[in-house]
């Protein structure tokens, strides 16, 4: 038995901002090929409002997940927040969500770093502490407001997003991990250097390097540890940059185009950073049928991947909807213009 087997996911949670962006509007302004959003594989993109942040977002999806978990969160013993746009240079983010969601004071509280993977790290620390019987609960985070220079090719797909999940035992799981994997290299395909303002990244590098190798290195050695095929599982989500790699990916590893759609949520909302794959996760969660498996595999940057193997109990019925769905929120949106963008998102400044 692995380590893994003793938990689970006992409530999940999402939130989307309500402003969507056009990504041929982002074309038209910048002069980009008209068909560009197309080769990406996604429309539209969702925009933090101007009083939204990682962490405001982040306190919606923990709320959610708290509704469908159904439990106290005084019981919380950790609130571990992953994202690469955190509010505060030096301030924890963690801090002001365990606080929010009353989990204060008797919780360790920690924001993590890895890129897009950061709250994929935080799980598998989750899954260990939970496992050892260190702590009850524990509260994973994945949000951002991803950052892009204005007219880079980034522009098209950084969005914003969070999505929150409550790990604890597997007998009160909505399903249950079996084992996980991890594959990690330094490969600085994606950086954002002390004082720069917006990140650079390595293009084609982005690719066969980092995003295609870590994913492959990390899923195959979970099926060579687990025995498992990919005919095993019933839907596989991937971390999804755009709308193309992560169908690529899973030609690549022997998983069918109709086991990764229903997870593949970057096409309405553009890619969500920490929130990317989790926010799959989350929708797989509310279609799933007890007794199906689920393969997820976040990447981030820099880089590495993460491999599970979750399997969907009978308890995932009960809580689908106790809280809003992440369908409930790609429906709730409203189009902007670029020039509301670039004002409320600081692309452009007015001088006084």
């Amino acid at each position: 038995m692995y380590p893994e087997e003793k938990t689970g996911i006992v409530g999940w949670g999402s939130y989307i901002p309500r402003w969507r962006l056009s990504l041929k509007e982002i074309a038209e302004v910048w002069g980009f090929n008209p068909e560009q959003p197309e080769e990406l594989g996604v429309s539209e993109k969702s925009v933090a409002g101007v009083d939204e942040d990682a962490v405001t977002m982040g306190i919606e999806a923990a709320r959610n997940a708290l509704m469908r978990a159904g439990i106290n969160p005084k019981e919380i013993g950790a609130v571990w927040f992953g994202t690469e746009s955190k509010p505060y240079a030096v301030k924890p983010s963690a801090t002001i969500v365990a606080e929010a969601i009353g989990a204060t004071p008797y919780s360790m509280a920690t924001d993590w770093e890895f890129a897009c993977r950061a709250a994929s790290e935080a799980i598998r620390a989750s899954i260990g502490a939970v496992a050892s019987g260190l702590i009850k609960y524990a509260l994973v985070v994945g949000s951002d407001t991803a950052q892009a220079n204005p007219g880079d090719v980034l522009e098209f797909t950084a969005s914003s997003a969070a999505t929150a999940l409550i790990i604890g035992s597997r007998e009160e799981s909505a399903a249950y991990f079996e084992a996980s994997a991890t594959y990690v290299t330094d490969t600085p395909d994606f950086w954002r250097r002390d004082h720069s303002k917006y990140p650079l990244h390595g293009e084609a590098f982005t690719g066969e390097p980092a995003y295609f190798k870590h994913i492959v290195g990390s899923v195959k050695t979970l099926l060579e540890k687990t025995g498992l095929k990919p005919e095993d599982f019933d839907y596989a989500v991937f971390h999804q940059p755009n709308g193309t790699f992560p169908l690529r990916v899973a030609r690549m590893l022997g998983f069918p185009r109709e086991k990764v759609t229903p997870g593949l949520i970057t096409p309405y909302i553009g890619n969500s950073y920490n929130s990317s794959a989790l926010i799959g996760l989350a929708r797989v969660l509310e279609i799933a049928k007890p007794g199906q498996r689920i393969l997820l595999a976040p990447f981030g940057s820099g880089a590495g991947s993460d491999a599970y193997s979750i399997v969907v109990t009978d308890k995932v019925e009960e809580r689908k909807h106790r809280a809003p769905i992440v369908d409930d929120y790609l429906k709730r949106k409203y189009t902007v213009s670029y020039s509301l963008y670039a004002k409320y998102r600081g692309l452009v400044y007015r001088v006084e």
